[in-house]
């Protein structure tokens, strides 16, 4: 497996050539897998006057609602490593108390804006490279009792419609990204529940808790578009872009076929998806 140092590079080539996809598809997103974070937001409970932080904001849409929980007098900060997604969000999301921060967070000592009260993250925390070092920053981060609510997905099998972009795209595509293997950053790194309490516990926070969730996503009845949302924002979606016209159908109807028995011809997909909500507290003082 490689270093911590060329995981983080790897991750800022990676987000650099995913974030079109993202940024075409944030409606999507922001709509669609918002069941994805919702057991976050809903532990959290932010409250006015609250300073929050979104690790992994993307494209701003929940740094966006937390924002109007936080209203009229708290802030939201949302902080992502894709540029280009930071940018997208400051176009899409605008007001007081709001503001977006491009910054590898486990590279940081303490997110600019510190101490928060609360961290928010969906589905950022298992692509970490480092996530001793990420979980570490955040914690640091947070107030003296400040509170942690992230979600990510468990292991493959609660999550099997995930490997169908890639799988049925790739025939009709060229190269894609190397796949993470063993602990490197990736959509099932944090599937063992006892490594993510170990994890949490080594970068200094207590009450450490992790908890099964199941939501499912409800797309619309439009397999062709279902297939580009879910080709665009994952690791086929570079290649994706790069082909031409009659690949990229092809590489539509390949993942439409394997999404098939997720669909409901008339009334549309239901994707089931199996995470993991994190909740944790941090022990002292920030800083």
């Amino acid at each position: 497996m490689a270093d911590a140092s060329a995981l983080r590079a790897r991750n800022a080539v990676f987000w650099e050539q995913a974030a079109p996809g993202w940024i075409t598809h944030a409606d999507w997103q922001d709509e669609i897998g918002r069941p994805l974070g919702a057991a976050a937001l809903d532990w959290l409970r932010v409250r006015p006057g609250e300073r929050v932080l979104d690790v992994g904001c993307g494209c701003g849409g929940t740094t966006a609602e937390l924002a109007g929980a936080v209203a009229p007098s708290g802030s939201a900060v949302g902080l992502d490593i894709a540029a280009a997604m930071v940018a997208a969000a400051r176009v899409r999301f605008t007001g007081p108390g709001l503001r977006f921060l491009v910054g590898d967070v486990e590279t940081l000592d303490r997110v600019p804006g510190a101490p928060f009260d609360a961290v928010h993250s969906r589905m950022a925390l298992m692509l970490f490279a480092d996530p001793v070092a990420g979980l570490s920053t955040i914690r640091r981060s947070l107030r003296a009792g400040g509170r942690l609510a992230a979600t990510v997905f468990r292991d493959g099998g609660v999550n099997p419609w995930l490997p169908a972009a890639m799988l049925g795209a790739a025939p009709s595509l060229g190269a894609m990204p190397p796949l993470p293997i063993g602990d490197e950053p990736g959509p099932f790194a944090f599937a063992d529940p006892a490594k993510v309490t170990g994890l949490l516990t080594a970068a200094g926070f207590t009450d450490v808790a992790v908890v099964a969730q199941d939501v499912t996503l409800e797309a619309p009845d439009d397999p062709a578009a279902v297939a580009a949302w879910l080709i665009e924002i994952g690791p086929a979606g570079a290649a994706y872009r790069a082909a031409d016209p009659p690949a990229q159908a092809s590489a539509r109807a390949g993942t439409a076929r394997l999404l098939e028995r997720f669909r409901t011809a008339g009334a549309g997909y239901r994707l089931p998806a199996g995470c993991w909500l994190i909740t944790a507290t941090s022990p002292g003082p920030a800083g």
